[in-house]
């Protein structure tokens, strides 16, 4: 099935959040289904966010040619980023065990990437040049390991996404008020109506 890549599905603040949660819910085994399962949107993905996160990427656009030849790296660095700083949320700490997969994934992603990262105000180096998708992911994965970076990490109690928030005081709840945010206030307000019906206290 074709994704439609809107500004919704990149509500996780960076590229290794956006691609974490094309696992759509996550944790739910009735629900759950990856939006990766067919490889060419892993394509169709990375151009739409060579858009979206183009403050992130410096203006360089990702490059996936051949998404099915990089789905298991693609695939491998999205997994153990969403494992380590999911559980990052979840105890305030990053737990050692789950660094060594989430750094071999990410060295995977970078082993055969002829670029130059790091310049002063190009993190992903020239804006001129394409970046090969799995490349920039493993960047922007590492990333997460810096500054207070942790300390904002979120998950969305509507959808189980993964993002960042970057409101001045922390006190953002979900990964979209228009969305999640939106949903959570109509099904509260639904189940204060039925409750007011059977005569029962508000919930």
């Amino acid at each position: 099935m074709t994704v439609s890549w809107t500004p919704h599905r990149f509500t996780g603040g960076l590229l290794a959040l956006d691609t974490a949660n094309t696992v759509v819910l996550r944790g739910d085994p009735r629900k759950t289904f990856d939006r990766f399962d067919n490889p060419a949107e892993i394509a169709r993905f990375a151009d739409a966010a060579s858009g979206f996160r183009a403050a992130e990427l410096g203006g360089r656009r990702l490059d996936a040619p051949l998404p099915d030849r990089i789905a298991p790296v693609v695939l491998s660095i999205r997994e153990t980023t969403d494992r380590l700083f999911r559980g990052a949320v979840s105890k305030g700490t990053v737990a050692t065990g789950d660094l060594p997969p989430f750094l071999k994934a990410c060295a995977e992603g970078l082993a055969h990437s002829r670029t130059e990262i790091g310049a002063p105000g190009r993190p992903f180096g020239d804006p001129a040049t394409p970046i090969a998708f799995e490349a920039a992911l493993a960047v922007s994965a590492l990333s997460l390991l810096q500054g207070d970076a942790i300390a904002r990490l979120r998950i969305c109690p509507n959808c189980n996404w993964l993002f960042l928030d970057r409101s001045r005081n922390s006190s953002r709840l979900w990964c979209d008020m228009a969305v999640c945010g939106n949903r959570q206030k109509a099904s509260r307000h639904y189940r204060r109506r039925r409750a007011a019906a059977r005569g029962t206290t508000n919930v």
